[in-house]
């Protein structure tokens, strides 16, 4: 199903959520249901069928007890409705039998198809927002994700959607259903006899209201342990993923009496779920009783009085049991619309977090220049230009000062500094993963805030120091999703000098990967980044410590490939080993943020600042 986008402005409309997407209290149910009201409208069609068999279902079950009623009537040869009169007792009963068998054979060949389409229809609209979601969390900028435990947002896009997949598939059309068969019934207790009509009707008030309460006191209860469930996969999460540093360290004991800890803090939560949504039942049980005795007594006095006849007192009683059935069902579900509801203000939470790297506008920016070649040409080498560039990851805490450099055509550059000079944020600014504080970055004089995404990231190339690798083949990891024939790819490892590695893997380029390539060594997944890189024929290539997980063979056939695959290209390359880039253009020189010494190797030396001091001391190291 495809994403439409007409959709997330209204989930995303709220005002932005500065630090996080939780909020400290639940909306209202109008509110949630109009920010699902977009989903539902596409699948109007598809929700007509199961609402129009509300009315055979509710007519026939209002009909059962009055048709039971009219069968006693007829035995004890009691006044019986205008369709017996006339009739003998066998000739009655039969009629009586067979209309029974017709309600039920209703409710048994609708029943069953109404619940069918309503799930269909209910899980149609919960893959729909799971695939919004998706589309919506991946386009959030990296700042988003620095913040956000990976456990928690896959709670929201598993059992979160799930949740609400049950308010479509169970809830909304089944409180509905319940609903109209309580107006159906009312109306038939009215018509046959008003006094004790009137009686379980009003003892539906105060059971509403209570219904109404304790589903409240669930629907709080139900937000504090869907956050708890999110902390229990959050921790479960990280030390999946730092299984190595658990072990390593000892830390097993530790980490399970943590989340032992969050463990139980969940059980809490949801106790007081279970609570609240006991006390409906319990309470609905009770009552249920007290409308039997109650039609039992009054019923029994208007016998005595001859106003009333058996008949009709035991279609009474039915009533009173099948008048409750559909609260009970009512019940429950609400019970599953408040677990959904909950999912609901969840989910919402993430969809209200704003988009912050987005496209430019494409008729406000019809009069720029593209700085983008046609889409089967290779991107040309570019200008970078960074003009007075500062940047936070932290309001106020700026990483980078004040830079200004430009970055020639064809120019290789490398960036060198301290730890936490600022050398990766440089790249991710570049990249446009993050936007500028304040400043501007020019790719050909054209700010990269007026070019589309695609467009940028198409222009370049980055090599990071850990390589991620997807689960699937070797091929799918260098090509990642673009049409790039065989044949390209194996020019592409052989370009690189990797071709020798793939085809000694089992399978050669079909080989299959596990997760995050676990079945690679470190340098191994880097060479495939290398593979992955030059496919692409970027006119910009970036190295950020490309070589840093790489043994000295592999390395020295790496280094071959880099000298081809930086020609005719601008170059940006990170290294903390200085004696890897002697041979560059141009070195940038940073310390906290800012850019303080410029040139080549041997200029650099010459000035006897901080890149000199760096090399002197490696050159001691080594």
């Amino acid at each position: 199903m495809r994403h439409d986008p007409r959709l997330l402005p209204v989930m995303s409309s709220a005002a932005p959520l500065p630090q996080s997407f939780d909020q400290s209290r639940p909306n209202s149910d109008w509110r949630l249901f109009l920010r699902l009201w977009p989903y539902i409208y596409q699948r109007r069609r598809q929700m007509l069928l199961p609402l129009l068999l509300l009315i055979p279902l509710s007519v026939a079950n209002a009909l059962q007890p009055i048709l039971i009623g009219q069968a006693i009537s007829l035995i004890r040869q009691e006044p019986v409705a205008w369709f017996l009169e006339g009739r003998t007792l066998q000739g009655g009963l039969n009629l009586v039998v067979g209309l029974l068998l017709g309600t039920v054979a209703v409710r048994l060949a609708l029943d069953g198809w109404q619940s069918y389409t309503v799930q269909r229809v209910g899980q149609h609209i919960t893959a729909h927002i799971r695939n919004d979601l998706f589309t919506h969390v991946t386009s959030l900028a990296v700042r988003f994700f620095d913040r956000s435990p990976v456990g928690k947002l896959i709670t929201r896009l598993t059992s979160d959607v799930d949740a609400l997949g049950d308010v479509f598939s169970t809830g909304a059309v089944g409180i509905i259903s319940d609903i109209f068969s309580l107006l159906v019934l009312a109306v038939a207790m009215l018509m046959l006899q008003w006094q004790l009509g009137l009686m379980l009707i009003a003892m539906l008030l105060p059971v509403a209201w209570l219904i109404i309460y304790f589903q409240q006191q669930y629907r709080k209860a139900n937000y504090k342990a869907r956050e708890k469930l999110s902390e229990l996969n959050a921790t479960l999460q990280e030390n999946i993923a730092g299984i190595d540093v658990v072990q390593l360290f000892r830390r097993e004991r530790f980490n399970a009496e943590l989340f032992r800890r969050t463990n139980q803090s969940y059980i809490r939560a949801v106790d007081k779920t279970i609570f609240h949504d006991s006390a409906v039942s319990s309470t609905l049980e009770w009552i249920s009783l007290v409308a039997i005795g109650g039609v039992l007594w009054l019923g029994g006095l208007l016998v005595m009085q001859d106003t009333l006849t058996f008949g009709t007192l035991a279609s009474f009683i039915l009533f009173a049991q099948r008048l409750f059935d559909p609260l009970r069902q009512f019940a429950d579900k609400f019970t599953a619309i408040q677990a959904g509801f909950t999912a609901i203000e969840r989910i919402t939470d993430l969809f209200m977090v704003p988009v912050e790297i987005r496209d430019p506008d494409p008729h406000s920016q019809a009069s720029l220049p593209s700085a983008s070649p046609p889409p089967q040409t290779s991107p040309p080498p570019a200008e970078i230009c960074f003009d007075h560039v500062w940047f936070s990851y932290k309001p106020e805490e700026y990483v980078l000062q004040d830079l200004h450099f430009t970055i020639r055509p064809g120019e290789k550059v490398a960036l060198v500094g301290p730890t936490g000079a600022g050398k990766s944020s440089i790249i991710r600014l570049l990249c446009r993963l993050y936007d500028v504080t304040r400043g501007q970055i020019l790719l050909d004089g054209i700010n990269i805030r007026h070019l589309p995404q695609s467009d940028l990231r198409r222009r370049m190339a980055v090599i990071l120091q850990d390589g991620f690798l997807f689960a699937g083949d070797i091929k799918s990891n260098i090509t990642l999703g673009e049409d790039y024939s065989l044949d390209q790819v194996k020019a592409a490892a052989e370009k690189t000098n990797v071709a020798q590695f793939i085809e000694r893997l089992p399978q050669g380029y079909d080989t299959v990967l596990r997760e995050r390539g676990t079945n690679l060594s470190g340098g191994q997944k880097q060479l495939l980044a290398f593979a992955r890189a030059a496919i692409r024929d970027p006119g910009i290539l970036i190295l950020d410590e490309a070589t840093a997980n790489l043994d000295v063979g592999t390395e020295a056939l790496i280094q071959s490939a880099l000298e081809q695959l930086l020609v005719g290209r601008t170059a940006i390359i990170i290294a903390h080993r200085l004696s890897t880039i002697r041979h560059v253009d141009r070195i940038l020189v940073l310390k906290q943020g800012q850019l303080i010494e410029t040139g080549s190797h041997e200029e650099l030396l010459r000035q006897e600042g901080l890149y000199a001091s760096l090399y002197r001391l490696q050159m001691l190291e080594q």
